[in-house]
């Protein structure tokens, strides 16, 4: 069983990858309704159980509701009595990676799973059988690609695309400690400015061949 991570920069086509490589090697895609059953699984915070993650019903207004889908989480609590009750909670920060880190370590022990985002690149930095993959292109090309499919105009796709990569830098530097543009963290950076969706579809797929073959935990 092997993991693949994506890392991608916004508007990129790392989810539509993402979903093609999935499809062709029956993985499972690391999606908001994975998050929501590997995270009652885990149970990451002390004395509450996770039974739920629901949608939330508010615009995403920062990262950790980007990272969460905009879901706020429900969680089991003890009340006297025996009973039990539920409420839904908020998540900081330091939480929600806590909760991700313990989650996607879970999903990583079921193998056979595409992560894409929330960090994967840096909570399996050390782990064996999992190919860590950067898609990227020029900021024109996925300003373009923003611009279509959301149908704005070419500066709101601008601006979009640089808050939603500032974001997702400032995230992992603040969290995780990382560099999201060091080199060293993927095995496989793939420029789609340069490759179509398919081409970089057969790269990831060639590539996790490839590491199958070699030693384990070899970076």
């Amino acid at each position: 069983m092997a993991v693949i991570t994506i890392s991608r920069q916004y508007g990129s086509g790392g989810d539509e990858i993402a979903e093609r490589v999935c499809d062709i090697l029956g993985y499972t895609y690391f999606d908001k309704n994975l998050i929501a059953k590997v995270a009652a699984e885990v149970g990451a915070f002390k004395e509450e159980q996770i039974v739920d993650i629901s949608e939330d019903t508010y615009m995403m207004r920062n990262f950790m509701e980007r990272l969460f889908g905009g879901r706020r989480i429900k969680v089991q609590t003890g009340a006297l009595g025996g009973a039990k009750a539920s409420q839904i909670q908020s998540l900081d920060g330091e939480q929600g990676v806590i909760l991700m880190r313990s989650t996607i370590m879970r999903a990583y022990q079921h193998g056979n799973v595409v992560i894409v985002g929330r960090g994967g690149q840096a909570i399996l930095r050390e782990q064996p059988g999992v190919l860590h993959v950067r898609i990227a292109a020029p900021l024109g090309a996925r300003v373009m690609r923003v611009k279509e499919r959301k149908n704005i105009t070419l500066g709101e796709a601008t601006d979009l695309t640089r808050s939603k990569d500032l974001a997702t830098e400032t995230y992992l530097r603040e969290f995780f400690e990382i560099d999201w543009n060091d080199p060293l963290l993927y095995h496989l950076t793939i420029n789609t400015g340069r490759f179509d969706i398919d081409g970089a579809v057969e790269i990831i797929v060639s590539a996790l061949s490839r590491l199958k073959t070699v030693k384990l935990g070899l970076t």
